[in-house]
């Protein structure tokens, strides 16, 4: 009796532990796995929201498998590595199978230039997700590649490179590897960041031009809003922003035509244009340079002044010296404002200035804006500032 009573005890101790183990190997995982799709994906730090959206970390390549392990409302959290995580809005995923490797290594490694760009190529197992910065003095930029383990033994490093002086990499954490690119030239002229069909993740940087002058570069000049986009509103005339910035961007387009420049437009008339559009547009054209022309607004009717921004603090001498060269128009200065939000401003591809001419809440600003004779000015400023870019290179 005493035997089969132990016997009993020892058989629910073992049922109970195998049940146990069946519970949890059927259990729901609590994560699963989505990757990116062709509509300018875009990881954000956190769920701040303001009326250009939360700060974005980075803007992503499509296909690219990201585990979520969380939901808030229109975004989910992503994990990136064992430290790090994100949010990305829930439209700019689809659901996908996730890879089951405890480590995504890495390959050989290879630097080289065609006629047009120097690459950096990075192979891997699968489509990581990745961060860049821009570091300067010594101007170099910096790829964190998630969930990447370094099994590279070698770095073949061409001399067909114009651009980049050297690479190399960190394991800075057990699955981040941080790749470095250091550029020959001080000021940064874009890269991009992308995947090719064997899983390499690649980075094409593009080159300091040859001769520094408006002849021999390619000027993209968006009129920022348009179609049913109106902007800000005029304090006194009820003018719409959308008009007046399309005025500026022509002003400025025969500018630089004057100068021999090649001038690219994101629009020509009132048109409806979304900023992916915009953005697609712009990487198809490949410009040397972006300028967008906006007119600010603000809720008390004293602000004014000019102001110009930048995301990158690579591509901030360009906003410098153009807001210079429109203080010596007449206007006050709103500010030289870094790290801004703004979709345009975003891409890393070319350096891009977001110029605020006035506020059209402020009836001495709104008075400028409404003149021919300034919008002329503010188009021959705005060159003048780009030639002042130029020179200090």
């Amino acid at each position: 009796m005493l035997y089969l009573h132990f016997m009993k005890k020892i058989f629910t101790i073992v049922f109970t532990f195998s049940f146990l183990i069946s519970c949890s190997q059927n259990k729901k995982p609590d994560f699963f796995f989505v990757k990116t799709n062709d509509s300018l994906p875009f990881l954000k730090y956190g769920i701040g929201e303001d009326r250009l959206g939360g700060a974005k970390m980075t803007f992503l390549d499509s296909n690219i498998i990201l585990k979520v392990v969380d939901s808030f409302n229109t975004d989910y959290k992503v994990q990136l590595s064992d430290l790090h995580s994100a949010y990305i809005n829930k439209d700019k995923v689809i659901p996908t199978i996730g890879v089951n490797t405890l480590q995504h290594l890495t390959d050989s490694w290879k630097v080289w230039g065609d006629s047009l760009f120097d690459y950096v190529s990075v192979k891997l197992d699968e489509k990581l997700p990745y961060r860049s910065i821009m570091e300067i003095h010594p101007s170099r930029i910096v790829i964190d590649i998630f969930g990447a383990v370094s099994n590279t033994n070698w770095i073949t490093q061409l001399s067909t490179v114009k651009e980049i002086k050297n690479a190399w990499y960190e394991q800075t954490e057990d699955d981040v590897m941080r790749v470095f690119i250091e550029l020959k030239h001080p000021q940064f002229w874009g890269y991009s960041i992308y995947y090719d069909s064997l899983n390499k993740l690649t980075v094409r940087v593009k080159r300091q031009p040859k001769i520094l002058a408006l002849k021999n570069l390619t000027i993209a000049v968006d009129a920022g809003h348009g179609g049913s986009n109106k902007g800000a509103t005029g304090v006194t005339s009820r003018i719409q922003e959308k008009d007046y910035t399309l005025l500026i961007a022509k002003q400025l387009e025969a500018a630089l035509k004057l100068k021999k420049a090649k001038v690219v437009m994101t629009r020509e008339k009132d048109t409806t244009l979304s900023m992916p559009e915009r953005i697609n547009f712009l990487q198809q054209q490949n410009p040397d340079l972006l300028i967008s022309i906006h007119l600010n607004s603000a809720s008390q009717d004293s602000v004014n002044g000019v102001s110009t921004y930048y995301r990158y603090i690579g591509f901030r001498p360009l906003s410098q010296s153009i807001l210079k060269s429109m203080l010596q128009i007449g206007l006050n200065e709103f500010g030289n404002v870094g790290s801004f939000n703004f979709s345009l401003s975003g891409p890393t591809d070319y350096p891009n200035c977001l110029v605020e001419v006035a506020f059209l809440s402020n009836k001495t600003d709104e008075k400028r804006i409404l003149s021919p004779k300034f919008r002329q000015l503010v188009a021959k400023g705005i060159v003048a500032g780009i030639e002042d870019f130029l020179k200090n290179l």
